[in-house]
């Protein structure tokens, strides 16, 4: 089982951290090591009932707003209270529009920084219209804070020792489809099967919970990944019904 991981890690590795540190040997080999490291200490057979990666989309899910519906780059921010956690950017402003993390996104980011899921890391799976649309949500991810000094890319880069995992925009080799793009990918650079991912997504302008349900299933198991469907945001509701949905999910394969 280690070996198998290691495998998928491998590539993973490969495609991931080659392009950035190849003129660095020294660094790769550590890198390397270290996920070397981490594919066999998670070796167990057993299925965790937290899952092992947490995708969430961006736009009328995670946050409140619809990029290609953004009129400028963020610049002015919004600070007040983030859960009682102290006073933070709660809230950034494109132009006019005040984009915000629905209190659901912001609860499942502050567990998950303050551990409170042991062995889940988190990524996004974004379709963003244009390229000035993923411009326009990569800087609100890195205004828009988690607690107090943490944005919430500082909490996706933590997850990955500041590799980028994440699958923003529909541009090549992404896609409109997360079925056939974003997720293959986060496989690919993550080295985590399907059937141990939970997906949120607000699926108003398709479904793509569906479709990735449908399509990103491992050939072992025959199961997938785990879905959610959040047409009003990512409440705390729909936060707790995703875990509880993994979870029967994994003890089905135990």
């Amino acid at each position: 089982c280690c070996l198998m991981k290691l495998s998928i890690l491998r590539s993973a590795f490969v495609a991931v951290a080659t392009s950035t540190l190849r003129n660095h040997p020294a660094q790769l080999a550590d890198r390397y090591q270290n996920i070397r490291k981490m594919a066999c200490a998670s070796s167990s057979t057993k299925v965790s009932a937290v899952p092992e990666l947490c995708v969430f989309d961006l736009d009328a899910c995670l946050w409140d707003q619809e990029m290609f519906e953004m009129s400028a780059m963020p610049s002015k921010t919004l600070k007040g209270d983030l859960n009682g956690k102290g006073e933070g950017v709660l809230g950034v402003y494109s132009g006019r529009d005040l984009i915000k993390l629905h209190k659901g996104s912001l609860i499942a980011l502050q567990e998950h920084a303050a551990g409170s899921h042991p062995g889940m890391k988190i990524a996004l799976a974004s379709s963003a219209d244009t390229p000035f649309a993923e411009k326009v949500g990569r800087a609100a991810l890195k205004m828009l804070e988690v607690v107090p000094g943490m944005t919430v890319w500082d909490l996706l880069m933590r997850d990955w020792d500041n590799v980028d995992v994440n699958q923003i925009g529909r541009q090549p080799p992404l896609s409109s489809n997360k079925a056939r793009s974003h997720f293959p990918r986060l496989k690919e650079a993550t080295g985590i099967r399907y059937d141990r991912m939970l997906f949120f997504d607000d699926c108003n302008w398709g479904d793509h919970c569906g479709m990735v349900a449908a399509a990103c299933k491992e050939d072992d198991s025959g199961v997938g990944v785990a879905t959610l469907r959040t047409p009003r945001g990512l409440g705390e509701r729909e936060w707790r019904m995703g875990l509880k949905n993994y979870a029967e999910q994994a003890a089905s394969l135990n």
